[in-house]
């Protein structure tokens, strides 16, 4: 059964107090066009009236901010806590007309609560669906914690998410897009609090396995890199990762760091991803041919040309 959720008007006011700063600010971060917010008090005479204006304001917000950009927002300001996520999460849930919108940034919130709630050091063992229920039952409530039969393929694609070795491989396996259009296809059945549990539990255990191996990339990239310069290379070709045909090494190393930064609030971030992924396979590529170059015919067949995809200075 959908969850609704049904605040007195005490409740609602003061859910949207809470709220008030947070999207004040996502008005300020996101150039929102969505008129002046309510004067949220302490103590407000509780009129249907001026709910009802306020609630108008945070629709219109809602309206306007993409879930791409909630994330990067809850992400990166000092106002996200337990109490933010818990009641941005209800406020979420309380609507009445649910757009995939809503459905998406519900299920990012579950996700961050979760993450804000649970041990960091938990392996991924014990992050079975009971122990999720469990932590989200202040939002979900108390629920037993079985898996929707429908959702039996999000077993699945967590264990052929879990056997990837390399980012490339889980980008080509299919299984976030697989995991996107099951959700898509929910449709009203992903705001059964059994079926948003178990979503939230898929979704955290991806975000795990893609931080991971894309940690696992940049180390391998910088490490490539470090190797490289060690033998005198000083520039890659990285055309096929949108760079130029002498990279210099440097700079490569500069991007990465500031990639462990941009991915850490996004783990299908498109285009740069893909970039990420083919900057490894140019540097695995360079390593190689420069190690090819290393041997005693390599040399000689190359000796009047030094101008491949891997340059020495």
């Amino acid at each position: 059964m959908t969850l609704t959720i049904k605040p007195s008007p005490e409740e609602h006011w003061a859910m949207l107090s809470v709220l008030e700063p947070v999207y004040s600010a996502l008005v300020r971060e996101f150039v929102i066009e969505a008129g002046d917010g309510p004067r949220v008090e302490d103590d407000p005479a509780l009129s249907s009236d001026a709910i009802e204006q306020a609630e108008a304001w945070f629709q219109e917000v809602d309206k306007q901010i993409q879930v791409h950009q909630l994330r990067q927002f809850l992400q990166t300001t000092p106002l996200t806590n337990e109490t933010v996520l818990r009641n941005l999460t209800a406020h979420h849930l309380q609507k009445t007309g649910k757009t995939p919108s809503d459905r998406d940034k519900t299920d990012f919130l579950l996700v961050q609560y979760f993450s804000l709630c649970a041990p960091s050091g938990m392996e991924d063992s014990d992050v079975d669906l009971a122990y999720v229920a469990q932590v989200l039952e202040p939002i979900l409530g108390p629920q037993q914690s079985t898996m929707p039969l429908w959702l039996g393929p999000l077993e699945t694609l967590l264990q052929s998410a879990t056997r990837c070795r390399r980012l490339s491989e889980l980008l080509h396996s299919g299984v976030l897009e697989q995991g996107r259009k099951l959700k898509s296809q929910s449709a009203d059945r992903y705001f059964d609090p059994s079926a948003m549990a178990a979503f939230a539990r898929y979704s955290f255990m991806i975000r795990r396995v893609f931080f991971r191996l894309m940690h696992d990339d940049l180390n391998a990239i910088l490490d490539g890199l470090r190797e490289l310069e060690r033998r005198g290379v000083r520039t890659l070709d990285c055309r096929r990762a949108q760079f130029s045909a002498a990279e210099p090494t440097t700079r490569l190393r500069m991007i990465c760091q500031s990639w462990k930064v941009m991915f850490h609030a996004e783990y299908s971030s498109g285009q740069p991803l893909r970039m990420l992924v083919d900057l490894r396979a140019s540097v695995d590529d360079a390593l190689k041919g420069d190690a090819r170059k290393g041997t005693p015919a390599a040399r000689a067949a190359s000796a009047s040309n030094n101008t491949g995809g891997a340059t020495k200075q």
